[in-house]
């Protein structure tokens, strides 16, 4: 059978993460649906780069699927497409998937990109996109305090209770914080995060920038490897999944798929 790489974007505030789950929808589940109708209904499985929680969202999502007839690229993204309507779930790329490639195991990098509103008025146009932050945030004595977590450590301090990795260490490559108006961003790169990792960051991070803490005593919860002294999880909303990098990119350009930036 032919097999696909798609590039989704979609707004996950209504759905119970990527995962196919029996207590409500799921991107896994509108997506494969939506293939299902181009397979005369026979059941199609697809396979994703990375399982966003409830509420996360993605502008660069990488997924691959089987069909059981082959269509040009173009003819599937608008059928998928078609099929999605009236879901928040739009299909951007397609390309036939390359012998071997597989969305997770392929993947060198990912890229997380999480916002913060930081007015006082609360959001309209960004009210499931964003975390909404009243007091004044001090972007700078965030990036300050980020810069601590880079590198190759035990992230214990920021890893979720339900998280299944074999292994807290991980390489985190890239975490910036800069400040546009009234919007903060965060954005981390890593070849894989743990559970609930980044969102614990920014949880952590908030408390340096609102003044509570200080800069360098995000350095000694990292080394403390214990979850209990790290700061809250901060909000779904606020985060997107915003590229997945490849040696060679699955939709056919020259240089791998290229992470946003802020």
């Amino acid at each position: 059978m032919p097999r696909y790489a798609l590039l989704l974007e979609y707004d996950g505030s209504n759905y119970v993460g990527w995962q196919r789950q029996d207590n409500g929808a799921s991107v896994q589940s509108v997506l494969e649906d939506a293939a299902a109708r181009l397979a005369g209904g026979a059941p199609v499985e697809c396979v994703t780069a990375g399982r966003t929680d409830a509420g996360v969202h993605a502008e660069a999502q990488v997924v691959a699927l089987e069909l059981p007839r082959e269509l040009s690229p173009a003819a599937l993204r608008e059928a998928l497409n078609f099929h999605l309507k009236p879901h928040p779930v739009v299909v951007l790329r397609v390309a036939l998937a390359a012998a071997g490639w597989h969305p997770r195991f392929s993947a060198i990098g990912r890229s997380y990109r999480y916002r913060i509103l930081n007015r006082r008025p609360r959001p309209a146009l960004l009210a499931r996109r964003v975390w909404h932050v009243q007091a004044p945030l001090d972007a700078a004595a965030m990036q300050a305090a980020a810069q601590s977590l880079l590198g190759r450590h035990d992230f214990s301090s920021f890893r979720a209770a339900a998280c299944q990795a074999k292994s807290p260490v991980r390489t985190l490559d890239r975490l910036d914080v800069v400040r546009s108006g009234e919007l903060v961003e965060i954005v981390a790169d890593a070849r894989s995060f743990l559970h609930h990792q980044v969102r614990n960051i920014v949880g952590t991070l908030k408390l340096v920038g609102d003044g509570r803490w200080e800069v360098g005593r995000v350095a000694a919860v990292l080394a403390a490897c214990d979850r209990r002294v790290a700061g809250p999880t901060a909000p779904a909303a606020g985060l997107s999944l915003i590229g997945v990098r490849y040696q060679v990119d699955p939709f056919g350009s020259a240089a791998p798929i290229t992470l946003h930036t802020p």
